[in-house]
């Protein structure tokens, strides 16, 4: 068997450059060789196990399967499987570090392969060459920002199944009319040219959020259809416009802000509203847990602000702001009560730290607080869950509490006789996203403050069930049913 190994140093951070390797059919976008790919079977493009059928410029046909993929030590393998070159056996390892010296990255492309005696020396100078090196130079032009060269046609017969989901033609979820899951349609959509303040986006995955399914419904006035919904995605900059300064082709951003319209594999955006992410953070995760955190942040943060002397009731704590409130408000010094519908949700509460649980299908939430309180309730209630839970906990709160009612699970609200809420001082808020996360500063703050919290490990953040982005009926299907346990995105390669 014979060893080729090449390496290179990328001007770029180590979690953008993975970020990008990282997904098995993004070598269409930046490799010199290759016209177009597609993974099999329409499975996620970091499916171990998973095969890209892709075209060279030249027409050939080739396929590969991944065989490992590990973002704690940021390295994939693969070996070919079809392949009109006879390299035998061939497999393949990326390995990517950081350099300490200044904010790099150090690239690693290896492989070994067993070629025929005749033909062994141009097929080892091919892969080193043609392959390897060409792909480091077209990956420095990537992260430096350079045009990207336009690609020949390949004259060869278009391939006997079709691409699910080509990178020249983006794709997205459009809401077809106000309904159920069953109005959501993945179609073909058009972008608008980036303007000067703006950047264009390759999307790897997608949050999905109530508010998505509220747009869906009609409950919220935010998509008059059709209309694409959405408002967390996590990507990749493959075009900036003339006044972006801060960012550039290659980084790896995020957003969760309005306006709607993150259910699809390539966006335009306002620069100022994106979030490079830490490396620590997959992508998936990211997308799972952005406006989540932020919501988090500015409830604990500035609608009331939280620390040791404080109560803290906490509704749907094994939900995904739930789940971020326990461990937040707990590392912050609070008491926190957990209030959930079963004993699975109620032990998950108690692992994030909570002080004490109440099963509100099994109890009296409101006589189990005043229990534990000793009479006195809880001096802060975070409400995410609305309707069913919302009179309850006015009468669970504390003299001179506050209630804060962020979330309709449940439904809405409803009517309240705010004259009631004297006869204990009470304060009621109903902070609206926007109102917190609509402005750059706004977004910089929640953000910083997210990441922190993840950085100093008062947060863990779970890894989300992901749906391929052609499946986002099923997610917003099963976040209705309350049957996930943290959150779900959307994969953008299917």
């Amino acid at each position: 068997m014979d060893t080729v190994r090449e390496s290179t140093v990328i001007d770029a951070p180590v979690g953008a450059v993975w970020a990008l390797l990282r997904d098995f059919n993004s070598h269409d976008r930046w490799h010199p060789a290759i016209a177009s790919s597609r993974i099999e079977d329409g499975l996620a493009s970091q499916t171990v196990g998973g095969v890209r059928y892709f075209s060279l410029t030249d027409g050939s046909i080739l396929r590969e399967q991944l065989i490992s993929c590990s973002d704690r030590d940021m390295s994939l393998r693969y070996c070919l499987l079809d392949s009109p070159l006879p390299l035998m056996g061939y497999v393949a390892e990326m390995c990517l570090r950081p350099v300490t010296d200044g904010d790099r990255t150090l690239l690693e492309w290896s492989s070994t392969f067993d070629p025929p005696a005749p033909e062994r020396n141009r097929l080892i100078a091919l892969v080193r060459d043609e392959i390897y090196r060409a792909g480091f130079s077209a990956l420095h032009d990537w992260f430096s920002g350079a045009p990207q060269p336009v690609k020949p046609v390949a004259p060869s017969k278009p391939p006997s199944v079709p691409p699910k989901n080509s990178s020249q033609t983006p794709m997205g979820i459009v809401i077809q009319r106000h309904g159920g899951p069953d109005v959501l349609s993945f179609q073909p959509i058009e972008l608008p040219p980036v303007g000067p303040n703006e950047v264009r986006l390759h999307q790897t995955y997608v949050g999905v959020n109530f508010i998505d399914i509220h747009c869906r419904t009609g409950h919220f006035d935010l998509i008059d259809p059709p209309g694409i919904p959405g408002m967390e995605a996590v990507g990749i900059v493959t075009n900036v416009g003339t006044e972006v300064s801060d960012l550039r082709p290659g980084d790896r951003v995020g957003y969760a802000c309005a306006p709607v319209g993150a259910y699809c594999t390539d966006r335009v955006m306002p620069e100022s509203m994106l979030v490079r992410l830490p490396d620590r953070l997959s992508d998936d995760q990211a997308a799972g847990t952005l406006l989540k955190g932020m919501t988090a942040s500015f409830l604990l943060y500035d609608v009331q602000p939280v620390g040791p002397d404080d109560i803290v009731l906490i509704h749907a704590a094994s939900g995904g702001v739930g789940q971020l409130l326990v461990q937040w408000a707990t590392a912050l010094g609070a008491r926190v009560i957990a209030t959930a519908s079963s004993a699975e949700k109620l032990e998950m509460a108690l692992s994030n730290g909570a002080d004490c649980t109440i099963n509100y299908r099994q109890e009296d939430f409101v006589a189990a607080t005043l229990d534990l309180t000793d009479g006195l309730g809880a001096n802060v209630i975070f409400d995410g869950v609305g309707q069913s839970t919302l009179q309850g906990s006015l009468e669970a709160a504390a003299i001179r509490g506050h209630v804060v009612s962020f979330g309709e699970a449940s439904g809405p609200p409803g009517h309240h006789d705010l004259g009631r809420m004297s006869s204990k001082s009470l304060r009621f808020s109903r902070p609206n996203y926007g109102h917190y996360v609509g402005s750059a500063a706004q977004v910089e703050r929640y953000s910083r403050l997210l990441f922190e919290a993840i950085s100093s490990g008062k947060l863990r953040i779970p890894s989300p069930e992901i749906y391929p982005l052609s499946k986002a009926a099923d997610a917003q299907s099963a976040l209705e049913a309350r049957s996930l346990t943290w959150s779900a995105v959307l994969d953008t390669s299917g």
